[in-house]
């Protein structure tokens, strides 16, 4: 009998719970061992849960439990949940979190504690919800050389996007809707701000070139600033817009962004709509191969959390020894050196003399055309691929003269 502890009875923790009792047949047979859940650890009462009599608010009757092999961490944050994930691999005991905050922070540490203490630190569920993601990269694709990752990692804010392109509705409304459904936050910075996004790609960068990638050096930006007039133009040159985390290893660093782009409708992130979640990964050998799914929501990240679970109990005696490195030089690529391309819209007070200074100063570039009342007053295309830095430069200058009156929109074109 292996058992299991929960530290979290929230959303994912009651979950798992639920998944793990649900599926106790299924589960026991794949692992090899009957798996059972002993303790589930929560400052809260929970009066009315079928669960009430495994609940316990004392922290001892977990970590002191010889009996008890996995710890599942789904308390969140980097305050208590980092010192019980510490507390349990000292303790000899497995740690099995969906706490993408946790390990884009302290992943190096936590891998490292792991190997020393021959303990499992497995986070399947931090990225992606239920989609298989870095089990594949760790294994099926070990053989090789990840170029890129490029994807859609937040189904909060790809739900408003499918909004605001597919029904014409504003950010604020469709952000509304998220909330009502339950898909955004009361607070949903961490997901309109692309900060969710940035500690995803991170973990999965850190992965797949096996060295970390620090979360807080990627430049991030995230949907606020959207209007309908940008998915107009977005539809104008045959796109959507979508919220991209992107990794590339460039002449030996690694470049990495988070931020709405300019999406080809032919490329296979444009169909991704609603709360699911796409992830593009490039190899060397393999080519792309995409993992696609919904990427949150509470049986589909229990799943995920619980499908850890029986891959550390199947390989309870190796653990793996999977530890990232951490360069001693600066590993993230400076963005401005990046080549892109960018869709610009410009406020402007005439159009004529607009439109001679974008071609002075960018020279080739592709026209938006537009039937929009607004277009009087609005000049909107997209720039030739050049270092993104230089672009920013220019849009500098061209805000300098008396014929412009500010960027409206400022939107990367992602490469296919």
């Amino acid at each position: 009998m292996i058992y299991v502890a929960v530290l979290g009875y929230g959303v994912v923790g009651s979950g798992v719970v639920e998944v793990i009792k649900k599926n106790r047949l299924s589960i026991s047979q794949r692992a090899g061992e009957e798996i059972c859940v002993k303790k589930i650890l929560d400052i809260r009462d929970f009066a009315d849960s079928p669960d009430k009599e495994l609940l316990t608010k004392n922290s001892d009757d977990v970590f002191n439990d010889e009996s008890i092999s996995i710890v599942v961490e789904t308390i969140g944050g980097k305050g208590v949940a980092y010192e019980f994930t510490k507390k349990a691999m000292s303790k000899g005991k497995h740690v099995i979190t969906s706490n993408k905050e946790l390990v884009a922070a302290h992943g190096p540490e936590l891998l490292r504690m792991a190997a020393e203490n021959n303990v499992h630190y497995h986070f399947e569920a931090s990225v992606g919800g239920g989609i298989p993601i870095i089990r594949p990269l760790n294994n099926c694709l070990a053989a090789n050389e990840i170029n890129a990752i490029t994807g859609i990692l937040n189904g909060t804010t790809n739900y408003i996007l499918t909004k605001m392109n597919r029904h014409g509705k504003d950010f604020e409304t469709a952000l509304m809707e998220a909330q009502q459904k339950g898909y955004a936050e009361a607070d949903p910075t961490a997901d309109i701000e692309g900060h969710d996004a940035c500690r995803k790609i991170a973990i999965l960068s850190s992965i797949a070139y096996n060295e970390y990638v620090d979360y807080s050096k990627i430049c991030t930006e995230g949907i606020t600033k959207l209007t309908l007039a940008d998915m107009h133009y977005a539809d104008i040159s045959g796109s959507v817009i979508k919220l991209i985390g992107r990794s590339e290893k460039v002449g030996g660093k690694i470049y990495a962004s988070v931020g709405p782009a300019f999406v080809n409708k032919n490329h296979p992130l444009a169909n991704v709509e609603d709360v699911f979640n796409a992830i593009v990964v490039k190899g060397d050998a393999i080519g792309d191969a995409m993992f696609y799914g919904r990427g949150a929501g509470k049986l589909p990240t229990a799943s995920a959390v619980v499908a850890d679970i029986i891959d550390a109990v199947k390989h309870k005696d190796n653990n793996g020894k999977n530890i990232w490195t951490i360069s001693e030089n600066e590993n993230i690529m400076d963005s401005n050196i990046m080549e892109t391309r960018f869709y610009i819209r410009l406020k402007v007070t005439s159009r004529d003399e607009a439109e001679e200074l974008v071609k002075i100063t960018f020279g080739q570039v592709e026209w938006l055309p537009s039937e929009m009342r607004a277009a009087k007053e609005e000049l909107a295309f997209i720039s030739e691929k050049e270092a993104e830095g230089a672009i920013k430069e220019k849009v500098k200058r061209l805000v300098d003269n008396s014929c412009i009156k500010g960027v409206a929109g400022f939107i990367r074109v992602l490469e296919s």
